[in-house]
């Protein structure tokens, strides 16, 4: 069997491509709840904090260069190679996980139970042999 036939037989099967979609999907979907946290949540988060931005929370471990005269935020500190230590981007991207996560959860919850939902076949009817068999049976031990 070629390469080329066994990747064919592999990439079609049911489960590669229903994960294919799911990634797509999820990469969708993880913008979206990106936009949410930083559009929505993260000034609501960050007004009730005295803040307007977490992602400007930094503490600078070295001082900027000589000839550094830009503002003093994260994205222009960091592309001027200051290290920092961004815990309050750490703090939007795990805000954004926890969102994420629950998301995830609430939408596996509600397909466990549609599949818990779903009526169970009645039993198939026993054949009239077995049941002549068991009436015979039942006569018997009489």
């Amino acid at each position: 069997m070629s390469l080329a036939t066994e990747f064919k037989e592999f990439a079609m099967k049911g489960n590669v491509v229903d994960l294919a979609v799911g990634v797509i999907i999820g990469a969708a979907f993880s913008r979206i709840v990106e936009s949410i946290v930083k559009d929505l949540i993260m000034p609501i988060v960050g007004k009730i904090f005295g803040g307007l931005d977490f992602a400007n929370y930094y503490i600078q471990l070295s001082t900027t260069p000589a000839n550094y005269n830009g503002p003093m935020t994260y994205e222009a500190l960091s592309k001027a190679g200051v290290p920092l230590f961004a815990y309050g981007n750490f703090i939007t991207i795990a805000i954004n996980f926890i969102i994420l996560a629950f998301i995830i959860f609430m939408m596996v919850k509600q397909v466990n139970r549609m599949k818990n939902e779903a009526p169970l076949p009645a039993p198939a009817a026993t054949p009239e042999g077995i049941a002549l068999l068991r009436e015979i049976r039942d006569a018997l031990r009489k």
